[in-house]
């Protein structure tokens, strides 16, 4: 009897996913990489000492959370009291802050939610701002990986948002590459909406933290380039898509990216033939939201042609989304080389 594991090989373009609100609440938790995240498991590098201090940052933001509540659960925090009820970690791609987000996230009891901020946007998109503020009003925790304010909408959306759970109480963590205080430069008229991101900012404690990428520290590493691709992907073990690298970017154009997750679920590998440079920023940005989705899931890449940390152009890394390419790009180098 062969002892081979099963293989199947999918294609990417011939899935149209659906997703509706109750699914994407049911994945708002950490990637599972990350499900078993602790204080007591991240390890911070001793020539960052924002990294020890970041521990403690959070290790403080669930100190004040188990202490008695005061009466009256709607009630605003005094003004008295100094600690805002969110906590802000600031800082550059694979410094631990998603390690840190989870930690938070798995010492936190009651109903608590983790997510990239696309889904939380997602969420409102599919059923609504009442819905959306409903679903997650009253929860402990909210936790937001990648937070970004990409356009006027979202921001008008997450500084209400945001500003409604904190005032019922509920505790907010989030990550950024990005201080709060400059969200949105580069992307659009930020000045317009300072008073709603200046409000947004005085909802956290703001920590940076600093650091080498952990996804690079052992060599400064490429994104790997397969010779076979063919190969490559009937060697993976369990179910792997195969396709031009065209053709699946010109699908993501079809699937919303809060579908990814679904375009992705079942796979073990991503084949990706004759990859060449984006030269379209709304292909390119789509792109960013389906890397983020393969990392979360810890989805391999096998590809050909381009390596993938140089389908970027200069003028891109050059613009006001230069965080999130270089995301991707860190990204993209540990999906290619595992």
């Amino acid at each position: 009897m062969s002892t081979d594991p099963l293989r199947t090989v999918v294609s990417l373009v011939d899935r149209a996913p659906t997703i509706t609100g109750a699914e994407i609440v049911a994945e708002l938790v950490p990637p599972r990489q990350f499900a078993e995240a602790s204080l007591e498991n991240y390890r911070p590098d001793d020539a960052f000492p924002s990294q020890a201090e970041a521990v403690e940052a959070v290790a403080s933001f669930w100190a004040a959370a188990e202490r008695p509540a005061r009466r009256g659960l709607f009630r605003r925090r005094p003004e008295t009291e100094e600690a805002p009820p969110g906590l802000y970690l600031d800082g550059g791609f694979g410094v631990g802050k998603t390690h840190l987000l989870a930690a938070a996230y798995n010492r936190a009891a009651g109903r608590r939610y983790f997510g990239t901020f696309i889904e939380y946007t997602a969420l409102v998109g599919a059923v609504g701002y009442a819905g959306a503020a409903k679903q997650l009003g009253g929860a402990a925790l909210v936790c937001i990986d990648e937070f970004e304010l990409d356009d006027p909408g979202d921001t008008m959306m997450m500084t209400r948002l945001l500003g409604d759970l904190a005032d019922a109480g509920t505790r907010i963590a989030a990550t950024s590459n990005t201080p709060p205080g400059a969200l949105g430069e580069g992307r659009f008229a930020a000045a317009d909406f300072l008073r709603e991101i200046q409000g947004l900012s005085d909802r956290f404690r703001t920590l940076r933290i600093d650091g080498n990428d952990y996804r690079r520290r052992e060599v400064e590493a490429r994104a790997h380039v397969v010779d076979d691709l063919d190969a490559a992907v009937a060697a993976v073990a369990g179910t792997a898509s195969l396709d031009d690298f065209g053709a699946a970017v010109q699908h993501l154009s079809t699937v919303h990216p809060s579908r990814y997750v679904k375009l992705i679920g079942g796979l073990d590998a991503v084949g990706l033939r004759d990859v060449t440079p984006l030269t379209s920023q709304t292909d390119a940005l789509r792109f960013v939201a389906f890397v983020d989705r393969l990392y979360d899931a810890q989805v391999r890449v096998v590809a050909t042609g381009t390596p993938l940390d140089e389908v970027f152009s200069e003028e891109m890394l050059a613009g006001g989304y230069r965080k999130k390419y270089l995301r991707a790009t860190s990204r993209l180098v540990a999906l290619t080389s595992s």
